[in-house]
């Protein structure tokens, strides 16, 4: 079982404007069972010294790829500062063979001088990624084969995978020992206005959708996840999506130690 439960700080974007709003939102996320940040900006000494106080612990970034390619001090500082040594991205533009194949290059390079400061690059998924390139392979197959395995960490994400009609436990356990992250995000559908058979998907609440959370986390633990990050970009309960993150939280707790 995992002990602790994380949340990607995107999903409180609207909450955080200055100092005084990310107080704020730390303590409300630490009262409601929250103990992990995964950041989506706002990268600073301020955020890691309100995330300390409210016994918050970041375990990885959504960081500025121009700057982790060309600003490596700068961005090695201030991940000392945050205290993780995950430095990610959530995605990439690439989407031809040739774009795909120079941003792997880019990013091994990238994380062959990280590596010798101790840390790691992540990359975030979405579902584009599964979109078949070349050859019969996707996006997502050309980037399991080309990253370098020792510095480079897949944040998985459960709703993307589910989203591109792939299994999430297949892909994790294709990943074993490649993914230190995983996103929990819920899916489920709902009528369309089209027609009597026309449904949509729309993201929700952990355990509020159709996503097999039990197989999923069993497969997590025994492929060596380290941390799960819940994520919910829209469809908050009422608009709050600090309820949506309290539906998660109590959901969990019966997976959590």
């Amino acid at each position: 079982m995992f002990s602790k439960l994380g949340l990607q700080v995107y999903t409180v974007r609207d909450h955080i404007k200055d100092e005084q709003s990310m107080d704020a939102t730390f303590a409300k996320l630490a009262e409601i069972g929250y103990s992990e940040l995964q950041t989506a900006g706002w990268e600073s000494e301020t955020y890691a010294a309100l995330a300390k106080k409210h016994g918050l612990t970041v375990v990885g970034t959504h960081y500025n790829f121009d700057k982790i390619i060309n600003n490596i001090d700068e961005t090695v500082a201030i991940h000392k500062t945050l205290g993780t040594t995950n430095i990610g991205i959530g995605g990439c533009s690439a989407r031809t063979y040739d774009e795909i194949m120079a941003f792997i290059e880019k990013f091994n390079a990238a994380a062959a001088e990280y590596a010798k400061y101790g840390f790691k690059l992540t990359y975030h998924n979405h579902s584009y990624e599964f979109v078949e390139v070349k050859d019969g392979k996707s996006m997502m197959d050309l980037l399991v084969e080309g990253f370098d395995k020792d510095n480079i960490s897949f944040v998985l994400d459960t709703c993307w995978v589910a989203n591109a009609g792939c299994d999430v436990c297949a892909w994790l356990e294709k990943l074993a020992g490649r993914v230190d992250i995983l996103h929990l995000k819920d899916l489920k559908v709902y009528f369309a206005d089209e027609g009597r058979w026309a449904v949509r998907q729309q993201l929700c609440e952990i355990g509020n959708g159709n996503l097999a959370w039990d197989r999923i986390l069993r497969t997590a633990e025994a492929t060596g996840v380290k941390y799960i990050v819940v994520e919910q970009d829209n469809s908050w309960i009422d608009g709050d999506p600090f309820k949506s993150l309290e539906f998660s939280r109590k959901y969990l707790d019966q997976y959590l130690g």
